[in-house]
């Protein structure tokens, strides 16, 4: 295989998508196939990982619900050493590496080492959320503005997020990392003026074998993830795009429903 656009020395940060290697690139599937040492994310789903060569290292530095096995600082020393040892480098990234992936303090790690490095986009586990779901994250004159939030925030801060411009009624919120935080961005929208009936949907494994689909209200959010795991990734969207065109219960896309009365 031609390695044209992968060299010896040089670093891809590669979007692994939700998990189901079925989402994943082309690009993605040939740069993991001809990498010579991979690092890969918690996230990244078993059916990726089972792509990467036999003969290829990998090295997981994944982070999961607050337990690091490796910081930021050594992941992107270990990057470029590799590639300074003439190697062909994958940097798997569960989702789209652009987005709460950390690829700038990477690709900043990189350039500063004369170290080649490029990205390769992925599926970002909301688009799998709501294909999923088999509902939309826009909504024409229902949704017209999309925002993507982070509920993960540094150990003892607060999450310090602009909620009045966050609870805007023509605008759909998707919530990566939310599980934990969802009774606050529940409260915290409320109390910014969103309307309580405006639907939820939370994901669990998107795109996965265990994949769970749950929907409600968002008065309910905190009732809606109380049955998921610490280590199962939910993602939370908030907005009427998300409202089901038909009952939950006659939709097989939809195989768990939960609502508090």
């Amino acid at each position: 295989m031609p390695h044209d656009d992968f060299p010896a020395g040089t670093v891809w940060l590669v979007g692994a998508g939700p998990g189901d290697p079925d989402l994943l690139t082309h690009k993605a599937g040939r740069l993991i196939a001809a990498a010579d040492i991979v690092f890969y994310d918690a996230l990244v789903g078993p059916g990726v990982l089972d792509l990467i060569p036999d003969e290829a290292d990998q090295i997981s530095v994944g982070k999961r619900s607050g337990r690091h096995s490796r910081d930021q600082a050594t992941i992107d020393r270990l990057i470029v050493a590799a590639a300074r040892e003439s190697r062909r480098v994958v940097r798997l990234k569960g989702g789209d590496p652009a987005i709460f992936g950390r690829t700038a303090e990477e690709v900043a790690a990189c350039a500063a080492a004369g170290v080649p490095v490029r990205i390769c986009p992925g599926v970002t586990a909301a688009s799998a959320a709501v294909a999923a779901a088999g509902v939309s994250l826009t909504l024409r004159g229902a949704a017209r503005q999309l925002t993507f939030v982070t509920a993960h925030a540094r150990t003892g801060e607060a999450l310090d997020l602009d909620w009045r411009a966050l609870a805007a009624g023509e605008a759909t919120l998707a919530v990566y990392m939310g599980r934990a935080a969802a009774t606050l961005v529940m409260q915290r929208l409320l109390s910014a003026g969103r309307c309580a009936d405006t639907p939820v949907l939370v994901v669990v494994n998107a795109s996965l074998p265990g994949e769970r689909i749950i929907r409600g209200r968002l008065s309910s959010l905190a009732f809606l993830v109380e049955a998921i795991s610490a280590d199962d990734p939910a993602l939370l969207v908030i907005g009427e795009a998300v409202r089901p065109a038909v009952a939950p219960s006659m939709s097989p896309s939809v195989p768990v429903s939960m609502e508090r009365a």
